[in-house]
């Protein structure tokens, strides 16, 4: 049994003190090595991970926040661009405000460094950081849209390829005519020009193979290759979509019964060719001169089209208006009347006459012209040379209505009379103006449909 040591007296001051208690012993385990070491790396690592968030945090809000673009904005990425180029292309088009390192920051951060892809982009207004890579790696470049209009020679939508510049390469021919479909098609910048002509003539393959599926059965027209001719005939003859299948039809009409197209744009096209104008009206002397086009000249179609004719002037070719029409001339006012022989046709034109004297200061020509040009007569019609024609002359148009026609040259005759009512596009017929594809041409006094 211990002893205890002896209780020393002590004052009551003095035992109302707090004793002192020796400090505890320091455990031996607290001092091993793997205990500190254990204790640095759970410090490090709680540091580690309170930067990583508040990292996480910071990045996430650079990610995230508005961008500076104040409207939207298409941006070219070259090809075989790094992320180092990009950074600096955004940051100088004002697509980001960040440096090329916070980009790059961020596109490590989405994982995205071999996603990113080159081409022109669309980057919508206050786009993010985020939303700004996401539109590179998405890949989805801006297409640009590229129209044909209807009537173009084949010659001219080259011309149009060439001076588009969206477009890259070169051309090794000029397509056939007749073979490229009139429409409105997209496509990225740096498309090859081959590839656009491949896809138009694709286009115009299905269309025409669906057209002659559906065409009226009766047709004088023994191919495709036929419709498409009488098609771009139409297409020259006239812009207006309630009169192109009356058109066809009389064109139709003159082909049943044997009877000569004598469309003005036919004259042209064997004149010039591919490139579609004239530059000038149709000289009398040129209505009766020898081409394979002129349909003045040849009997039936011509060899092959005149023009790239559109979906509509196809189908109104393949499905024509029931009518016994074999004439049509403008009627002063953007359209054209239709007549089925050749004495309403002749009542027909000088009703224009009529309204275009009234609307013009009407130029006699320095020397009389040749007598007119007989029309085809339908069968049992008088023969056209017993009919007279109304003189041929050249209207004048006022300043600032209709087509300003060239002055003729003195020994040139000059055909027709223009019109100086604003015409559709091409407003057709042998007292008429001529499309406005083939310029302002003077049209035939006494040729008829």
């Amino acid at each position: 049994m211990s002893q205890r040591p002896p209780i020393e007296p002590r004052s009551p001051r003095a035992a109302l003190e707090p004793q002192q208690v020796p400090p505890p012993k320091r455990s031996d385990g607290a001092r091993n090595p793997l205990v500190v070491a254990g204790n640095a790396i759970i410090t490090v690592l709680l540091v580690l991970m309170l930067a990583a968030g508040g990292l996480y945090i910071y990045g996430k809000q650079v990610l995230t926040a508005k961008g500076p673009l104040t409207a939207d904005k298409v941006v070219n990425i070259p090809p075989r661009a790094g992320m180092t180029d990009i950074g600096d292309i955004l940051l100088r088009e004002g697509v980001i405000n960040a440096d090329r390192w916070t980009f790059i920051g961020g596109v490590l951060a989405l994982n995205a460094r071999t996603s990113l892809k080159s081409g022109e982009f669309l980057f919508q207004k206050n786009a993010s950081l985020s939303d700004v890579i996401g539109t590179i790696v998405e890949g989805k470049v801006v297409q640009h849209a590229f129209t044909i209009p209807e009537g173009l020679t084949s010659e001219q939508i080259v011309q149009r390829l060439q001076d588009n510049d969206i477009f890259s390469g070169s051309l090794r021919e000029v397509p056939r005519e007749g073979t490229l479909l009139p429409d409105t098609y997209k496509f990225p910048r740096g498309t090859q020009r081959e590839y656009v002509i491949q896809r138009m003539q694709q286009a115009q393959k299905r269309l025409l193979a669906e057209v002659w599926e559906h065409r009226n059965p009766d047709l004088p027209l023994r191919s495709p290759d036929q419709l498409v001719t009488l098609a771009s005939i139409v297409e020259k003859e006239t812009g207006r979509a309630d009169e192109r299948s009356r058109v066809a039809a009389v064109f139709v009409n003159r082909l049943r019964q044997h009877i000569k197209l004598q469309s003005d744009p036919t004259i042209i096209y064997g004149l010039v060719g591919g490139k579609g104008t004239l530059g000038r009206p149709i000289k009398r002397s040129e209505i009766q001169q020898p081409t394979p086009y002129n349909t003045y000249v040849i009997d039936g179609l011509p060899p092959g089209p005149i023009a790239n004719p559109g979906r509509a002037s196809l189908e109104a070719t393949a499905n024509p208006a029931r009518t016994r029409d074999l004439y049509f001339v403008a009627d002063g006012t953007g359209g054209h009347t239709f007549t089925e022989n050749y004495n309403e046709h002749q009542k027909a034109v000088a009703k224009l006459r009529s309204i275009e004297r009234q609307q013009n200061d009407v130029a006699e020509p320095d020397e009389a012209p040749p007598p007119a040009v007989a029309p085809s007569a339908a069968p049992g019609e008088q023969p056209a040379a017993e009919q007279p024609a109304a003189p041929a002359r050249r209207a004048a148009p006022k300043a600032g209505r209709g087509k300003q026609s060239l002055a003729p040259h003195p020994a040139d005759a000059w055909a027709g009379v223009t019109s100086a009512v604003p015409q559709a596009r091409k407003p057709a017929s042998h007292a008429k103006p001529a499309p406005s594809s083939a310029g302002a041409t003077a049209d035939a006094a006494a040729p008829a449909r």
